[in-house]
């Protein structure tokens, strides 16, 4: 048993996030207190020089952190992204000049289809958005695949970055700062769409292998390591088997999920169950916080680029 009081949380006027954050250590307990918690680790792991690997999943860009994601990169918070389709795509129709709307979780969507919106529950795209999508990605591909035929998911991602305008894209955040950002599953997307489209005509040969090849080599590599991850599916297996074949295991690990572990499924995986695995070390520094990423992943960032005053444990 801990032994230690819960302090309750005391809020102050105009106080900043750390010090939010700091309360909640204070308290210690449940999300609140794993969540001060999270931020320690990530602090420490850059403190101990890790190389950090972000898994984001889902649609959290449609959910509007794009520029926390930025953020983190711009300020050294990461080392390799691993992220889903839907991010790449969402990215990047804001890039070309395209937007998400807030809308109602609940809405006729057969209404809404007439009306050429998509909905991602109460964020909402329109039709336009994707034709704009299809005449910036199409000549994109057409130049890169000049230069190159065959290449990995983060090699085209940082091209395409390289190509980019808008400082707000955490693809071309990441190509600047030489962040490698994989997407194994970007076929599963309206990108994988596209693809699919400018090959009929053109020679594009997306290697998920090479993907598979560059995230070894970066986890072999990296002797210190740490990995937070949102959510689960493709990217947070991608980044955990990636220490498989490594040398050493991952020392730090955060994990962002509202999903539950009694199905099996790899979403709600503990981070313990991977120390079976030899995917995370026996004495790794590990917590689990269970909630919406969209609110608890810009108060983590936020906390670490303000700096912990008070090191508060479970």
């Amino acid at each position: 048993m801990n032994g230690k009081k819960v302090k309750h949380v005391e809020i102050k006027p105009g106080m900043k996030v750390r010090e939010l954050v700091d309360e909640m250590g204070k308290a210690g307990v449940f999300s609140a207190g794993r969540l001060a918690e999270a931020v320690d680790i990530y602090l420490e792991m850059l403190d101990s020089d890790a190389t950090v690997f972000l898994g984001v999943s889902g649609a959290l860009v449609a959910g509007g952190l794009r520029q926390v994601l930025c953020e983190a990169i711009a300020k050294d918070l990461v080392d390799v992204i691993v992220t889903t389709g839907a991010n790449v795509v969402h990215d990047l129709l804001e890039a070309f000049g395209g937007r998400h709307l807030r809308g109602e979780p609940f809405f006729d969507d057969a209404k809404l289809r007439k009306q050429g919106i998509s909905r991602i529950y109460d964020a909402y795209l329109e039709q336009s958005a994707f034709e704009l999508f299809e005449d910036n990605i199409q000549p994109l591909l057409l130049e890169i695949t000049k230069q190159e035929k065959r290449m990995s998911t983060a090699k085209l991602l940082r091209e395409i970055g390289l190509r980019l305008h808008d400082d707000n894209s955490f693809i071309r955040m990441a190509a600047r700062k030489g962040v490698p950002v994989f997407a194994p599953a970007l076929i599963d997307s309206v990108f994988g769409l596209q693809a699919w489209l400018f090959s009929q005509d053109h020679e594009l040969v997306l290697d998920v292998l090479l993907d598979v090849k560059e995230m070894f080599e970066i986890a072999h590599g990296a002797e210190n390591s740490g990995a937070v991850i949102l959510g689960g599916g493709v990217p947070k297996n991608f980044i955990l088997q990636s220490k498989l074949m490594a040398p050493t295991p991952f020392k730090y690990a955060i994990q962002i999920t509202m999903d539950r572990p009694e199905h099996g499924g790899l979403s709600g995986a503990t981070l313990e169950e991977a120390k079976s695995w030899g995917k995370v070390a026996p004495d790794a520094k590990l917590v689990t916080v269970i909630g919406d990423a969209t609110i608890l992943f810009p108060v983590l960032i936020a906390g670490v680029l303000g700096g912990r005053s008070v090191k508060s444990k479970i």
